[in-house]
């Protein structure tokens, strides 16, 4: 079969490999791959993996094979959770597999699903609605990510909420802020049609960098926000959801943020901050993801471009352009 290969930095190529067996676990045929910042990084190295590694981990399907225990029919329609987990550990017993010790994720520590089958234990797959459009499937994994770090927050009708970084993920924050109730949304982002785009799906007000305290101060009285959304993972941008928020606020550091030297400790203190640093999903997030991309979230906008297998090297450039939101693609 056909896969994305990583076989050095800086060198993903599409390539014959072995057909996965699926043995006990359920074999898949994929459907839609979508790639993110991760698989940017693995392709590059600054993650570092075993190669060659097969990338992939925003993975739908459809079963073509069932797994041993026949839990999924064949021709459903899944969306595959990438996490594995050993399921034995303290960690996992006390309902965290996600930061199972133990586990890994697909396209990193194995090998992913940017391949034309893949073989995944059943338990780790999800069938998909009929009505569910593909656009919408392709972004159910990023979509559980962020339903999983806002089950870790309170969101209460009279809050004011500050998303930082307006990418798919801060989006989708955006959209789900709208969803829990959360009176004021604002965005913040330096892209002009992103703040555009943010304004349709909910926000309040959406400004740039250098005018968020301003439009923060504006609708809180001076107090701040109750809850700051980090999604784009920089020390800049982390520091500036510290001083968004106000006394007895949450920031919520999505984004993946290395080395954050020269943290505004002294804002966590006299503020007494909370500051919460969620990662991955649980399985019972992707339930919830899918009933929320039924009828109550616009993912269609977030989906920017397609690519054919065979163009993988193209998709994965184009990931690197700021213009693009969700770039996916099409096995």
């Amino acid at each position: 079969m056909r896969a994305v290969v990583v076989e050095a930095p800086g060198a993903a190529v599409v390539r014959e490999v072995a057909d996965p067996r699926p043995g006990p676990a359920a074999l898949v045929r994929m459907e839609r791959v979508g790639l993110c910042g991760t698989d940017l990084k693995i392709v590059s190295g600054a993650i570092p993996v075993r190669r060659p590694r097969i990338l992939g981990h925003e993975l739908v399907g459809r079963v073509a094979v069932m797994g041993e225990r026949e839990l999924v029919p064949e021709g459903t329609r899944v969306v595959i959770d990438p996490s594995i987990a050993c399921g034995r550990c303290p960690v996992c017993r006390h309902d965290r597999p996600h930061l199972c010790p133990h586990g890994g994720l697909m396209g990193r520590d194995v090998d992913g699903g940017c391949a034309e089958y893949v073989a995944v234990d059943e338990g780790r797959l999800h069938p998909l609605p009929p009505d569910l459009s593909d656009g919408a499937a392709a972004l159910l994994q990023v979509l559980s990510t962020c339903v999983h770090a806002q089950e870790c927050v309170a969101a209460f009708p009279d809050q004011t909420a500050v998303v930082i970084g307006l990418g798919v993920a801060g989006l989708l924050h955006v959209q789900l802020l709208r969803v829990r109730g959360v009176e004021r949304v604002i965005g913040v982002t330096r892209s002009s049609w992103k703040r555009e785009l943010a304004m349709s799906m909910g926000a309040d007000v959406v400004v740039p960098p250098d005018g968020a305290a301003d439009a923060v101060a504006a609708v809180t009285d001076g107090l701040g926000a109750d809850l700051v959304v980090e999604c784009a993972g920089t020390p800049r941008t982390l520091r500036q959801s510290m001083h968004l928020a106000g006394p007895g606020g949450t920031v919520l550091a999505f984004g993946t943020t290395v080395d954050a030297d020269a943290m505004p400790t002294y804002e966590w203190y006299y503020k007494e901050l909370t500051i919460i640093n969620p990662r991955a999903a649980r399985p019972r997030d992707f339930a919830r993801a899918i009933a929320l991309a039924r009828n109550r979230l616009r993912l269609a906008p977030l989906i920017s471009a397609a690519y054919p297998l065979v163009e993988a090297p193209a998709a994965l450039a184009s990931c690197a352009d700021s213009d693009r939101l969700k770039v996916v693609l099409d096995i």
